[in-house]
């Protein structure tokens, strides 16, 4: 259980990158154990979302955490903007970083359900992203084939 809650799982970053160990941020899958289940099922979606994120920006969201009810997911990341894309934003150009993102969000669609569906065991049937400037706020929510149980 984490704040009283026991459907979330929050990973906040600091200037060097996750609080967790680069050991722990191997990709996992459904064939490496049991199905994972609650909180773990949350840390392990919100550790692929990052992969991603991290991957092709550079660096990560700053916080982000997922949680999930029957066979919807989501994940929300804080802080995912790039200092290039904020300085875009403080001179008035929120529209054209708003476009560079959902381009972005679409090229890696399809890496990110793989993803996902490798940690739930789930076929992700709908992906919908987006973003929001200030706050600088990113959602990613995957509709899944059956319900997470």
């Amino acid at each position: 259980m984490v704040d009283g809650r026991d459907w979330a799982f929050e990973v906040r970053l600091g200037s060097s990158g996750p609080l967790v160990a680069s050991a722990d941020l191997k990709p996992l899958s459904m064939s490496d154990s049991q199905p994972l289940r609650g909180g773990e099922l949350n840390a392990a979606v919100t550790r692929e979302v990052i992969r991603i994120q991290s991957e092709s920006h550079g660096r990560g969201p700053k916080k982000a955490f997922s949680f999930h009810n029957g066979n919807v997911l989501v994940t929300i990341l804080e802080e995912v903007l790039s200092p290039a894309e904020r300085k875009l934003a403080g001179n008035g150009q929120v529209e054209a970083v708003l476009k560079i993102r959902r381009l972005y969000q679409s090229t890696v669609a399809a890496e990110m359900k793989e993803r996902i569906e490798a940690v739930t065991g789930r076929r992700v049937t709908a992906l919908m992203s987006d973003n929001h400037v200030e706050p600088d706020m990113a959602v990613e929510v995957f509709i899944l084939d059956r319900p997470l149980t």
